[in-house]
């Protein structure tokens, strides 16, 4: 009998999902699907995985070590499955993208739009996180593209700027913040903070503009976070694209902190050396800059 290559994929999402439930969700197979595809590699190997006395889903001794040499073997053959596509010098079977949140969804669909006009045999997949989230996903997923607001930058990574975008502190008309003038550090801190909750497993990473208070809500996208401010939850930062129609309506007003209410960012449209883009990926590359341009072009003053 040989390995299931695919049973190392199936070791990873349990180990990183926690359990066989969710991870069966995940993986989109089911839950007794996932137990056997386990049970039949522990057979085979003659080892036990996975503790079955614990709540979680967790390796054994034995089985981290396993795991890890399945993780490089998965790893050689989605290198050879690259090397092929790149080699037929066709279109590559698959086009991953890993998107920021914080960034505009306009230049992005219509890129993809344009995408789906050339009529392109490549399947496109496009996932979006939050601040760690999203270098965690293009990293984990092995994914051709990130278009993301920061990143750990490294000698195989190749980044594309994108126009500046920027973001304003704000809150509701109704928001006691609203009517205060050069509002001091301490005297926001009274207040709720409204902020993106990192979608990374670990959470490490910290947004370096949270104002460090005891009343912090973590939200899970930008959409919820708007409707929280405009129901005077809180106040928090959001990128301008999304509030000029209420900051000209008066529905949200930019708060009047000392340490300054806008600040401005590079977003990076981010591939890596190791997995040199195919034809589709170089198509994307051309079409998201084109449309990052333009809506810089019409805004006037840039996407900020």
């Amino acid at each position: 009998m040989r390995i299931d290559i695919d049973a190392f994929n199936v070791l990873q999402v349990l180990v990183e999902e926690g359990s066989f439930a969710k991870a069966a969700e995940r993986l989109h197979k089911a839950q007794s699907a996932v137990s056997y595809q386990v049970k039949k590699l522990e057979e085979h190997l003659g080892v036990q995985l996975f503790s079955r006395d614990q709540y979680r889903a967790e390796l054994t001794s034995e089985g981290r070590v396993i795991l890890a040499e399945g993780q490089r073997l998965l790893q050689h053959l989605a290198n050879i499955e690259h090397l092929a596509s790149r080699f037929s010098e066709g279109w590559e079977p698959k086009l991953e993208l890993v998107i920021d949140g914080a960034l505009p969804m306009e230049p992005i669909m219509t890129a993809l739009k344009r995408m789906a006009e050339h009529q392109i045999p490549t399947k496109i997949q496009l996932n979006m996180e939050f601040l760690g989230g999203v270098q965690h996903r293009f990293e984990r997923d092995n994914a051709d593209l990130m278009l993301v607001k920061d990143y750990r930058t490294g000698p195989y990574y190749h980044p594309q700027p994108l126009p500046a975008i920027t973001s304003v502190l704000v809150a509701s008309a109704l928001h006691p913040l609203a009517s205060l003038k050069r509002i001091s550090l301490s005297e926001l801190q009274q207040h709720v903070e409204l902020t993106i909750e990192d979608s990374s497993p670990n959470k490490s990473y910290r947004d370096e503009l949270q104002f460090g208070g005891d009343k912090v809500f973590y939200l899970s996208g930008f959409i919820m976070k708007k409707n929280a401010l405009l129901k005077g939850l809180g106040f928090g930062w959001l990128p301008d694209f999304l509030v000029q129609e209420e900051l000209l309506s008066g529905e949200l007003v930019e708060i009047d902190f000392v340490g300054g209410s806008r600040y401005t960012f590079t977003p990076q449209l981010v591939s890596t050396l190791e997995r040199p883009l195919g034809r589709a990926g170089k198509l994307f590359t051309e079409l998201i800059l084109e449309e990052f341009a333009k809506a810089e072009q019409f805004s006037g003053v840039g996407l900020g």
